[in-house]
């Protein structure tokens, strides 16, 4: 899109969504969308953009990544490029255990002026649409959230429209509750939720955390003093209630209890010693730490305490790449919706496809093709594309086309003998530069050499 339009379609939307804002309709007093995301669409349509193409394919964006995600493994740190010329939207899809807290942060670089709205979703197999969970698009783009149940999440993150400029995402996991043995972590824990107990006659419905003899146990949580009492099993016992997220913390085989019914207890204050009673006699003193759900039972302490998620890998290539233009190297290469070798293969890419470079990540770049595919390969699969592959004439006069599509909108006429660079390849289509710099599509049975 020429600078001038581009400019000139941005004043317009800025105008009209600034005006929206200052407009109170019935609609708008009794029906408050919930989120950033929400009122910015409602503007949108509000303002009648959404009649118009860039419009159409914000809302549309910001539909199909729900549906069509990338996967990603936390802890996660990516680098992207939001192009002002593309109403697009990213999204990543990764696995949480219930307990854990999820936090998400993103910095736009300096000069970036982008408005971007943060969304994180849970997915559930048995609901088509996602459940909304948390927000944010002011500075700082950040929020946490603990995960109620072990599911699938979803971050959607996607600018408004007509901006561009780079930005770095992180998500990353640390525990709901502080750890309930002081002086320890989860490198202590040396028996796991589900093992068998009573030669498979029940299943352990906790942690066992080793510690000496006297080691302080402590509130993982603000709360109080449920239960303080002795039993054949669990020994020495005391129960922990937290009220604000509807948790009882069981504490067993302790060597002595240190607080009462109904106690008020901080963070951190001792409840007990480490022991071995009950049905520990036998065994090295250790802590049996369990997490009840009110209206669940018994689930796994483990996410709950473990340890924080070490700072993810940053892109090793980082800058130089994003929003730019690479092709594949010398042989054929796969495109994945994961950054691992051994993810789901979405496309296979033959030699010099060319691709657009939308983020960074450790050794792999997140990629998109001319026909709007998104996925990952890795960094070394791919070469700059400003370097030409070749240089060639057209033998006659043709139209620079916008993308490589039959009835694509021309950029430019190209009188015949047109000197071109020659970058990469797709559908049938070449990736070209002219001798004024600018890129556009020329199909194939159109150059010569």
């Amino acid at each position: 899109m020429p600078f001038s339009l581009r400019s000139a379609l941005y004043l317009f939307v800025f105008l009209v969504l600034a005006a929206c804002g200052k407009q109170q309709t019935l609609q708008g007093i009794f029906h408050q969308p919930t989120t950033p995301h929400e009122t910015y669409a409602r503007r949108l349509r509000q303002a009648g953009l959404d009649g118009t193409a860039l419009g159409r394919d914000w809302l549309a964006a910001a539909d199909q990544v729900l549906r069509d995600s990338l996967v990603v493994t936390l802890p996660f740190e990516e680098t992207g490029y939001f192009r002002a010329e593309r109403a697009t939207a990213a999204s990543y899809r990764y696995a949480v255990r219930a307990g854990e807290t999820v936090r998400v942060s993103l910095a736009v670089a300096p000069g970036t002026q982008a408005h971007v709205f943060l969304d994180a979703f849970e997915l559930q197999p048995d609901r088509a649409a996602p459940t909304h969970l948390a927000s944010a698009d002011t500075t700082p783009l950040s929020f946490s959230y603990v995960v109620e149940d072990d599911r699938q999440h979803l971050l959607r993150v996607q600018p408004e429209l007509l901006r561009t400029g780079r930005y770095t995402l992180r998500i990353q996991r640390t525990p709901s509750l502080s750890f309930p043995v002081q002086g320890k972590n989860d490198v202590a824990v040396g028996s796991f939720w589900g093992a068998e107990r009573d030669q498979g006659a029940r299943l352990h419905e906790g942690i066992d955390i080793f510690a000496k003899r006297g080691t302080p146990v402590v509130a993982a949580v603000p709360g109080y003093i449920t239960r303080v009492n002795e039993t054949p099993r669990g020994g020495k016992v005391v129960w922990l209630a937290d009220a604000a997220q509807g948790l009882h913390l069981y504490y067993a085989h302790l060597d002595r209890q240190l607080v009462q019914p109904g106690q008020q207890v901080r963070m951190g204050d001792t409840l007990g010693l480490v022991g071995n009673t009950g049905n520990a006699r036998t065994t090295q003193p250790h802590l049996h730490f369990g997490v009840y759900r009110a209206g669940r039972g018994a689930v796994d302490p483990y996410p709950f305490v473990r340890r924080a998620d070490a700072s993810p890998a940053a892109p090793r290539s980082l800058p130089a790449r994003l929003g730019q233009w690479v092709r594949v190297r010398d042989q054929a290469t796969d495109l994945r919706r994961s950054p691992t070798a051994k993810a789901e293969k979405l496309t296979s890419l033959p030699r010099a496809t060319a691709l657009y470079v939308l983020g960074a990540q450790a050794d792999w770049y997140r990629v998109e093709q001319p026909d709007g595919q998104v996925g990952y390969l890795p960094t070394r699969a791919v070469t700059p594309a400003a370097e030409p592959l070749r240089r060639e004439t057209v033998p006659a006069a043709a139209d620079l086309l916008a993308w490589p599509k039959a009835g694509a909108p021309a950029l430019s006429a190209l009188p015949a003998r047109s000197a071109l660079a020659v970058l990469g390849a797709f559908g049938g289509y070449w990736l070209v530069r002219n001798e004024a710099g600018l890129l556009g599509w020329l199909p194939q049975n159109q150059r010569k050499s």
